[in-house]
């Protein structure tokens, strides 16, 4: 498989070679889904939380006596039936969320959604994306460079994920004031960062494959 192969300004600079065990393979839905679920549920913060009759400040008084005042019987003003008292059934932050994936599934859901990404024509490659120093203007010319072909690096959220062969701190910078665009290494992708936008702009294909190539993706059996 052979595509396109631009350059910073946005012009077509020759055809790369696409390998078809990263951008080649079938689609697989509930292996996607699955592997994003459970990534995202393990990401999920724990932090609800309430507090019970036992937790809240104050109560130790009992608020009258038991008979005598011909109101209902109360032990202490933190039940949950008061005011400022515990809550019943209420958030805790003992909950787990998280959810077994293996490194098998998840890098085989990354392949596959980088070759879902390819067969819609959402994928980018760009023979080189580095910046000589933290420049914001040189990065927003980089994307109004590709922007007349790609419409939908225009959106507001979401447009574009940037993936270098290697961390370069000037490149990250210059896309840092950028809302719709992220950047990360090839050898941090994964399932969920890549489905969650919509062009996938991989620097220096040829470093790119080989970090890629290097997901393990397993057969089923016949």
């Amino acid at each position: 498989m052979e595509t396109k192969l631009y350059n910073m300004q946005g012009k077509e600079a020759g055809k790369v070679t696409v390998p078809e065990n990263i951008f080649g393979l079938p689609w697989n839905a509930d292996l996607v889904h699955q592997v994003v679920t459970a990534m995202r549920a393990n990401m999920r913060p724990n932090v609800a939380h309430t507090k019970d009759r036992g937790e809240v400040r104050g109560g130790g008084k009992k608020p009258w006596q038991q008979k005598g005042t011909g109101r209902a019987r109360h032990g202490s003003s933190r039940s949950p039936i008061w005011k400022g008292g515990g809550v019943t059934h209420g958030p805790r932050k003992q909950k787990d969320y998280t959810q077994t994936v293996t490194q098998q599934m998840r890098q085989k859901a990354l392949l596959l959604a980088l070759s879902r990404k390819y067969r819609d024509g959402e994928v980018i490659f760009i023979d080189s994306l580095e910046m000589a120093a933290p420049k914001t203007a040189e990065a927003k010319a980089v994307m109004s460079a590709f922007t007349k072909e790609f419409k939908g690096l225009a959106k507001a959220k979401n447009a574009a994920l940037i993936a270098l062969p290697t961390r370069h701190i000037p490149t990250q910078k210059s896309f840092g004031n950028f809302s719709n665009v992220s950047v990360e290494t090839v050898g941090s992708l994964n399932p969920v960062s890549v489905l969650s936008a919509k062009y996938i702009v991989i620097a220096s294909p040829k470093s790119a494959f080989e970090t890629l190539g290097k997901k393990r993706v397993v057969k089923a059996a016949k």
